[in-house]
């Protein structure tokens, strides 16, 4: 049964590689195949089989869960992709999902030693360094600050990383899914640093996490003061275990690999540590063989999630195009679509709540007639930053990056209605 489950849940290399006829058949089909074979018996006007009967009670699920025909929207990992699940990734299911928030259950994972079980009441924030007084707080210190409620994404510097060469990961979840958004609820850095005072010569503070991997990040000192969280909650309960349970760093619109999760200490220092995460890896390796350090912006991004390689057209002539954007920089102001491979475009309607550093929604009507499509989006937010084509960035950083790759992306729709990932020029 473990086997079945497994083999449902994860793709091979030779389904998510390559963009072929297969891997479009394997992850497009199957999310379709039950709302294709209805009953008719149960279709108007006859009565259907689960009206006539009482349903389960209150207490059924003490946990609300899914329908059960929802079942295929969940996390997925591809199992090539690391040596072990424990410092590996998996992937949220963007095509699946409306607005702008990520069901608690269905937020990427990405870890570096595997999730360590932490007991909350022996649970302690450390803060040491360039401050007035080292202190130690319990989480229910943490609760007594004032909180902040706020909405941001997550988003691995990695996200799209693997198609800095070309199209690879045929699908939506597997090119732009180690992003989520959340509402967070915690203590902002500031009121911490006003509780510990800092010293005028401190600069940058050292993160670090309480997993078995004690993953380290060095953040500027302006940064922690300006937006940066101490997060416990999102989106109104207690953080996942694979979240950082019972608290994590939130450091708004930079990469993922600096919200630091299980967060134990906070080291205030006048340089920056020059950890792992930040010397040998999230570098931005350049032609020239140099690479760029201290990337942290993630740059205005967005996709369309249908039709996508798991969302395939279904039917001829009216049809609502659906996608996401974001900006580390601030608010998306404008999403452009093109359904001809970027000839012509036409804007879509972004909507609300559109925030800071936060997925914005947007939605176009389109017409199909049958006809081959090359659908993109392109964003921009409220700086005037566009989102670049993947010729762009290749121009000014070439091939051998992983990191940070925020071009347009193009989605094929076929005259028979699959869609397959490719890429242009």
């Amino acid at each position: 049964m473990m086997d079945k489950q497994k083999n449902k849940n994860t793709l091979s290399r030779r389904q998510v590689l390559g963009g072929t006829a297969a891997a479009v058949g394997s992850v497009a089909a199957t999310p379709y195949a039950s709302a294709l074979e209805s009953n008719p018996a149960n279709l108007p006007p006859n009565v259907p089989e689960w009206t006539p009967y009482l349903g389960v009670g209150v207490d059924a699920t003490p946990y609300g869960m899914p329908s059960e025909h929802e079942s295929h929207v969940i996390r997925r990992n591809v199992e090539w992709l690391t040596a072990s699940t424990e410092s590996s990734v998996n992937f949220t299911p963007l095509q699946d999902l409306d607005g702008i928030v990520t069901p608690n259950g269905l937020c990427f994972e990405r870890h570096h030693g595997g999730v360590p079980e932490v007991v909350p009441a022996d649970y302690r924030l450390m803060i040491n360094g360039l401050v007035d007084r080292e202190l130690i707080f319990t989480i229910d210190d943490l609760k007594r600050f004032p909180q902040a409620n706020r909405f941001h994404f997550l988003e691995c510097a990695a996200n799209g990383g693997m198609e800095w060469r070309g199209a690879q990961l045929n699908g939506c979840q597997y090119t732009f899914g180690m992003v989520h958004n959340v509402q967070y609820s915690g203590v902002r850095l500031s009121d911490i640093c006003r509780e510990i005072g800092v010293k005028p010569t401190a600069k940058w503070v050292l993160a670090e996490g309480g997993d078995s991997a004690g993953m380290n990040r060095s953040v500027p000192i302006e940064k922690i003061l300006d937006d940066c969280m101490i997060a416990y909650s999102m989106n109104g309960e207690a953080l996942r275990p694979e979240q950082g349970y019972p608290a994590r760093l939130v450091v708004p619109g930079w990469e993922g690999n600096m919200w630091v999760k299980w967060i134990r200490r906070l080291e205030f220092g006048d340089a920056p540590y020059m950890a792992r995460e930040e010397t040998s890896k999230y570098t931005d390796l350049m032609e020239s063989g140099k690479a760029r350090m201290f990337t942290w912006v993630m740059d205005t991004k967005s996709v369309v999630t249908s039709p996508c390689p798991e969302k395939p057209m279904m039917a001829k002539g009216q049809n609502l195009l659906k996608g996401l954007a974001w900006s580390g920089r601030g608010k998306i102001t404008r999403v452009d679509v093109s359904l001809d491979g970027g000839v012509n475009w036409k804007t879509a309607q972004l909507h609300g709540p559109v925030l800071s550093k936060s997925l914005t929604r947007f939605t176009m009507p389109f017409e199909w007639n049958g006809e081959e499509m090359k659908v993109q989006s392109r964003a921009m937010d409220e700086t005037g930053y566009v989102q670049p084509t993947i010729q762009a960035l290749q121009k000014e950083r070439g091939v051998n990056s992983i990191y940070h790759n925020n071009s347009i992306a193009t989605w094929l729709v076929k005259s028979n209605g699959e869609v397959e990932n490719v890429r242009l020029g």
